[in-house]
């Protein structure tokens, strides 16, 4: 993984700043309030970074192996939420209790890679994250570590990547040219995916 493409993609969500940022006792960083969704919502999340324990762990409950730079990103960020939700990437959720210092945790990984995987997935696919237009799920083939989009109930790939850090990258630069300065939606009507739905 280029960790030095990940930063650059963080200074991105870090530069909303001015809109206000918010660093947790755990480590999470919030950028961007955002009162035009919710009172207490931020347009940015940077989840506290896992161990290897914790990945580990993460491994044993979805059955399966992280892929390598997802792994290596997981202990930079567990997991992202970009522009609110318009892009999440999925973590390790520590628990489900509706407290104010639980609220700030990733999607979970384990659902999408095991329950609700499609069922034409095979063993190289690991489920990553999503985009809230439609739910289309972001996944990793472990074969080559290519980053690809398809719906939530098939695995045909709709648009590809070359690699984790390179769909990070470019989806946040292209995500922050629909989005005004304060975080609001130039056109709500607009698709949020990576291309022209048919």
């Amino acid at each position: 993984m280029n960790e030095e493409t990940i930063n650059e993609a963080f200074s991105i969500l870090k530069s909303y700043a001015y809109l206000g940022e918010e660093k947790h006792d755990d480590g999470t960083l919030l950028f961007a309030k955002a009162p035009h969704i919710a009172p207490q919502a931020w347009l940015h999340c940077i989840y506290a970074p896992l161990n290897d324990k914790d990945i580990h762990v993460l491994e044993k409950e979805t059955g399966q192996e992280v892929p390598n730079a997802y792994k290596n990103f997981l202990k930079i960020s567990n997991g992202l939420s970009v522009f609110n939700t318009a892009l999440s990437l999925f973590g390790k959720r520590g628990n489900y209790k509706h407290l104010v210092d639980a609220v700030w945790q990733p999607f979970d990984l384990g659902l999408p890679n095991t329950y609700e995987k499609p069922s034409n997935a095979n063993d190289n696919i690991f489920i990553i994250g999503c985009y809230d237009w439609d739910g289309s799920y972001l996944y990793m083939d472990k074969s080559d570590d290519s980053v690809h989009l398809c719906k939530t109930d098939d695995i045909k790939s709709l648009y590809e990547w070359k690699s984790f850090e390179n769909m990070l990258y470019s989806e946040i630069q292209r995500l922050v040219e629909l989005f005004d300065n304060e975080g609001q939606e130039k056109d709500s009507n607009k698709s949020t995916l990576p291309f022209v739905e048919e």
